[in-house]
């Protein structure tokens, strides 16, 4: 199926909420289609999504995976490391969450965080950045080689519209458990990141595992050219399925409804 016919270019503008919404109802079909197809032939996908804090990380990936199986598509969003994990090789703690054959593994932050949020708060040396970006590609070209698609997404924000998605979570209830005090260190560091994007996508920005940059100041506009794009880059088709007959239920067999008192849910809505 063509890349076209899945999405096709999105119009340019602001997107409204109905016109997103019906365009990505039918992005989920298409990835229901995807995940069946990645079952029946065995496919092991991994995608890779990174970007400074309030880029639309979390609501991508939530908007791509809230319609198919936890099961198939699985995302992975580590904490700090432990003082066991610090020990290993720097990639040691991810090679476990690689997918196997029929899986879709989504990276929420991945472990280009050496190359970004590392680097630019001094978690790490500037030597230890620079050797990290080196190892990278052989490491990368392995993954590949052995069978998994790798897709890996940069989300550019602008300035002016991460300041104002920051900002808004210091009074939403929903969002203040998103504002942590590195977000606020990464804030005041712009031109920092920038740099460190810059020398990451120079260093690891190869043929068999480019970047892909994504405009997101338009949330809604950026997911759906997402979908859109990771859809196109992984051949698929209706997966082959046995027509769906239910049986008939059973029978009562003197069954009967026990006489005790429930614990009912309040009906306040």
């Amino acid at each position: 199926m063509a890349a076209k016919k899945r999405g096709g270019a999105v119009p340019q503008g602001k997107l409204k909420r109905k016109a997103y919404a019906k365009e990505l109802e039918r992005l989920h079909g298409e990835l229901v289609k995807l995940q069946e197809w990645v079952k029946h032939k065995g496919l092991k996908v991994c995608v890779v999504f990174e970007g400074r804090d309030g880029a639309g990380k979390g609501g991508t990936i939530k908007a791509i995976t809230e319609r198919v199986s936890p099961r198939v598509f699985r995302v992975i969003a580590l904490s700090a490391p432990t003082e066991r994990e610090k020990s290993q090789m720097y990639v040691q703690r991810y090679l476990s969450y690689l997918p196997a054959a029929g899986e879709v593994v989504i990276f929420d932050r991945s472990w280009y965080n050496r190359a970004g949020v590392e680097r630019v708060l001094g978690f790490c040396s500037e030597k230890t950045a620079d050797a990290f970006l080196k190892a990278v590609p052989p490491v990368e070209k392995a993954m590949v080689d052995s069978g998994i698609i790798l897709i890996k997404y940069w989300l550019e924000v602008s300035m002016e519209e991460q300041a104002r998605r920051l900002e808004s979570r210091v009074d939403d209830p929903r969002k203040i458990w998103k504002l942590s005090p590195l977000d606020l260190l990464s804030y005041n560091r712009w031109y920092d990141y920038s740099r460190a994007r810059d020398a990451m996508f120079a260093a690891t920005d190869t043929k068999f595992a480019p970047w892909y940059v994504a405009h997101t100041d338009d949330k809604r506009r950026g997911r759906l050219n997402i979908i859109t794009h990771l859809l196109a880059q992984i051949p698929y088709q209706k997966a082959p399925r046995e027509k769906v007959k239910f049986p008939k239920r059973q029978k009562r067999r003197g069954y009967r409804e026990p006489d005790y008192p429930y614990k009912l849910v309040e009906e306040t809505h």
